[in-house]
């Protein structure tokens, strides 16, 4: 990604404390800092290895207490979503990526079990139809970002098309810069159009991995859930290891950092991307419209 100088960063109409962890957060160890950034312009590099899959960052220590934890964020999640849709000013697009087995799904569910489907939309990203192939990538993806008012979610996203056609090779490298320098400008078109962005990168070991798809296999009720294509993917664990670590180095900006999300612990997991979907909005400074003065003393009868 090429430099971006302090003078050409982004007016976000967003308080900058929505997508930046602060100093001395949790939040901080594990977003990637921006390159271009003063707090990443000596980063060598991004390694996933750096980052525990089993760590616990946010955990109270007991399971239950964290499971009760993200039931509480969930309702607060729901509260925020009205005040987010009556505020009208923003939207929230919260990307998920990360192998098979990452606990997508999983995320979706424990985070948005309390809120109202109204203003809160998924899109499970697949292979794109021949309409889709039809126009640039990122068309398909910038028809389902949110409106004003709303969350979405992507479980997976436009990021896929560097991540399946860079480990196969079926893009050269210069096309993966280039897609790459596409992807940050389309971000930052949405950011400064009202648009917050929240990216997680859901980080489990090989071995965890191997631990759920064997859990799958042996589970008739999950036998849906598995493809023997599966296999041939974690074939290619390291190439894929690879590829998110020149995504995570090339595309955490100022206006849309990733968040590595230790994963292997699924409470620990929910809990954190809950925690930071909790304090994005909350950052964000919402509040309800003006008073109606026309409503000032008016009975229903």
């Amino acid at each position: 990604m090429s430099k971006i100088s302090e003078a050409h960063l982004p007016a976000l109409p967003f308080p900058a404390a929505a997508i930046q962890a602060p100093d001395g957060s949790l939040w901080r160890n594990w977003q990637i800092q921006p390159a271009d950034g003063p707090n990443g312009k000596d980063r060598k590099g991004v390694a996933l290895a750096a980052f525990d899959t089993g760590a616990k960052p946010f955990s109270q220590g007991d399971k239950s207490t964290d499971q009760a934890t993200v039931l509480a964020l969930a309702k607060e999640i729901d509260q925020l979503q009205n005040l987010l849709y009556a505020d009208g000013r923003f939207k929230l697009l919260l990307i998920l990526q990360g192998t098979d087995t990452s606990g997508k799904d999983g995320t979706v569910r424990g985070l948005f079990s309390q809120t109202s489907p109204l203003g809160v939309h998924t899109v499970g990203w697949k292979a794109p139809t021949e309409t889709e192939r039809d126009h640039d990538y990122l068309w398909r993806i910038h028809q389902k970002v949110p409106g004003a008012g709303e969350i979405m979610v992507f479980n997976r996203s436009h990021y896929e098309d560097v991540l399946v056609p860079v480990v196969n090779g079926w893009i050269t490298p210069e096309q993966t810069r280039q897609r790459l320098a596409h992807i940050n400008d389309f971000e930052r078109l949405l950011a400064e159009t009202g648009t917050v962005i929240l990216k997680c990168m859901l980080h489990i070991s090989k071995d965890e991995q191997r631990l759920r798809l064997q859990e799958r296999v042996d589970d008739e009720t999950k036998h849906w859930k598995f493809s023997l294509g599966d296999l041939a993917v974690r074939k290619q664990w390291s190439e894929y290891q690879r590829a998110y670590e020149n995504l995570l180095e090339a595309t955490s900006t100022p206006w849309a950092p990733w968040t590595v999300v230790p994963a292997d612990s699924k409470t620990q997991r929910n809990l954190m991307i809950a925690t930071l979907v909790r304090d994005t909005l909350k950052n964000l400074g919402l509040r309800f419209p003006p008073a109606d003065p026309a409503l000032a003393g008016l009975k229903v009868t």
